[in-house]
């Protein structure tokens, strides 16, 4: 059982607010798939808590108006910012990072959110915060 959903990964109150139409085109959804399956998922059944996404997918014109980086893989839908509640950000980051998971990048950012990335087949491993 899948504990994600692509709506989730796309649902966006800025996008909503200015109307912004943040719909992934099929490389971007099977990204995303991709990484619900082979890393969200995994770390949710592993960590047995809840991960609450705090932002998923974004198309070019949310991606600006949110002021993410012009090559965010948050445009490709590789990556996902998430909170587990009642938990730190460097525990969770430590612990993703001791469980075997495959990730891109897994980033401490400001201590406000775990961003995460998956990329198939080009995953470096890299982790660090910001």
């Amino acid at each position: 059982m899948l504990n994600f959903s692509i709506s989730e990964l796309i649902k966006s109150d800025t996008a909503t607010k200015y109307g912004i139409n943040n719909m992934p085109n099929l490389q971007q959804l099977d990204n995303m798939l991709k990484l619900i399956v082979l890393c969200l998922q995994p770390i949710r059944d592993k960590l047995n808590k809840p991960m609450m996404v705090t932002s998923g997918f974004r198309c070019e014109q949310l991606n600006k108006l949110v002021g993410g980086a012009k090559t965010s893989q948050h445009l490709e839908g590789k990556a996902v910012d998430f909170i587990v509640p009642n938990a730190s950000i460097s525990s969770v980051i430590d612990f993703i990072k001791k469980s075997g998971i495959e990730y891109d990048q897994l980033i401490n950012e400001y201590d406000k959110w775990v961003h995460i990335s998956y990329n198939k087949g080009h995953n470096r491993k890299q982790s660090f915060k910001l």
